[in-house]
């Protein structure tokens, strides 16, 4: 199903946007009375500037930032996002491992990084930086980084693993949308539409529905020859979200 392809709410990078400076940063670099200082507002002008699309103007700042501070994980984190913006993965590649390096500790900085891994299909490295962001101290969200894990488990494919992920993330909380919703499409993808539904369903009692679910349900309940629960979900995709593909799809379908 196209709509499950999409990936999820991945990055936690820190990209606090007050205090932000104005000035360029043309000519000789002016004397600073607080380097942590002038670091942190370079970082936040950088990383503004990411947030906005504005590539080249985030590298100028990040790179700013970490004359003053070169051991910023925060800002050597966002420049190798600004570099895959760039499209330029070697240095985007060196800029997390600098991130790595400098905040070994910081489960932001890895999940960040093994999501990138993922997406080069580096699947056992970001496996890796995944599972220990997921077990670093301090760490009041493990769920994202074992859903992440588990969609970049799909994505290889390997099935079993993702479904580990999954399970894992909702033993860590049992009400985490985005898990709920990843293991009842992978349980369709395997051809059990039965367990799908439940997935489904404890989605919908728990999180507002979207067009991504409700487009799930008309095709489990197609599977399982439901075809009153299954025009039910067409109803409320086609009420709900009449612009979605997902409701365009069902249209032509009808």
């Amino acid at each position: 199903m196209k709509t499950m392809a999409r990936w999820i709410v991945l990055l936690a990078v820190s990209v606090a946007l007050a205090g932000c400076i104005t000035s360029t940063t043309t000519g000789p670099k002016k004397p600073e009375t607080n380097v942590a200082e002038a670091a942190e507002r370079y970082y936040q002008l950088g990383a503004r500037y990411y947030r906005n699309g504005n590539y080249e103007l985030a590298r100028q700042r990040l790179e700013r930032a970490l004359e003053y501070d070169p051991k910023m994980a925060r800002a050597h984190s966002t420049l190798a996002l600004t570099f895959e913006g760039l499209n330029n993965p070697r240095r985007a590649v060196e800029e997390y491992e600098l991130a790595v390096r400098h905040a070994p500790r910081d489960f932001e900085v890895r999940n960040t990084y093994a999501v990138f891994l993922c997406r080069q299909r580096e699947f056992a490295e970001a496996r890796k930086h995944f599972d220990v962001a997921v077990d670093l101290p301090g760490n009041n969200a493990p769920e994202i980084m074992l859903t992440n894990a588990g969609v970049c488990m799909v994505q290889k494919p390997d099935f079993p693993e993702a479904d580990k992920y999954f399970k894992q993330a909702l033993e860590v909380r049992p009400d985490h949308g985005e898990a709920l919703i990843q293991m009842s499409a992978l349980k369709y993808r395997t051809d059990d539409y039965q367990a799908s539904r439940v997935y489904l369903q404890r989605f919908l009692s728990r999180n507002k529905p979207n067009a991504t679910a409700l487009y799930l349900g008309v095709q489990i309940e197609e599977k399982l020859q439901d075809e009153n629960a299954r025009m039910q979900y067409i109803g409320q995709l086609l009420r709900d979200f009449p612009d979605s593909a997902e409701a365009g799809f069902v249209r032509e379908n009808l």
